[in-house]
């Protein structure tokens, strides 16, 4: 079991080359490599659980640095198991996000609530996810709907995910040195950027 934390740019106060922009994707890569990272306490305690209940391979947590909100309904434990869950319903969009990025997805599906039924998953697991059944996965993902993903780290790997309009939304190059909240506003993860890009490419 692997405990990582300073897992995106939002370390940016430690120099643009510190930001972990690669290291999801490098881990993801990894054969029977389980990477969890979570959005919340309850995922926390979820994904610690998987990984001292998995005996057939390492699962790696990867944390995050800055404090988080709590969700309004604390989500099943069950359904946090199966890798990938709706955190908010919606029809018209899906946008799936991991870690830190889940409460930026939430906030871009209330800014685009009088135009856009958004639906948020909280894709804690990649690899468990893509395990599940395919109804499962069509159950979570839509059929048919755009498909987002938000993780402020490289886009890499997420094509497995996304369903174009949707694309990958994400940091592809290092950012720069400053506190979370400029890098937040200057590189996109805000929820006004995210629904922004959401609005320009469904346009």
């Amino acid at each position: 079991i692997y405990v990582w934390t300073h897992d995106s740019i939002f370390l940016g106060e430690d120099g643009p080359t510190h930001q972990a922009i690669e290291h999801l994707a490098a881990l993801r890569a990894i054969p029977n490599l389980h990477v969890v990272r979570p959005a919340d306490a309850a995922e926390t305690a979820v994904g610690w659980s998987h990984a001292i209940n998995r005996t057939e391979g390492p699962t790696a947590l990867v944390l995050t640095r800055q404090g988080l909100p709590a969700p309004d309904v604390a989500p099943s434990h069950d359904a946090i198991r199966r890798g990938g869950y709706i955190r908010r319903e919606g029809t018209d969009v899906v946008v799936v996000a991991t870690g830190s990025e889940v409460a930026v997805a939430e906030g871009a599906a209330r800014i685009l609530a009088s135009d856009l039924s958004v639906r948020v998953v909280s894709m804690t697991c990649v690899e468990e996810f893509l395990a599940q059944p395919d109804s499962y996965r069509s159950d979570i993902l839509g059929d048919g709907v755009p498909v987002f993903t938000l993780e402020a780290a490289s886009t890499f790997g997420w094509s497995a995910i996304t369903h174009a309009p949707g694309r990958a939304i994400g940091i592809d190059h290092f950012g720069a040195s400053a506190p979370a909240d400029v890098l937040a506003e200057r590189y996109g993860f805000t929820p006004e950027a995210v629904a922004e890009t959401i609005r320009n490419a469904l346009a």
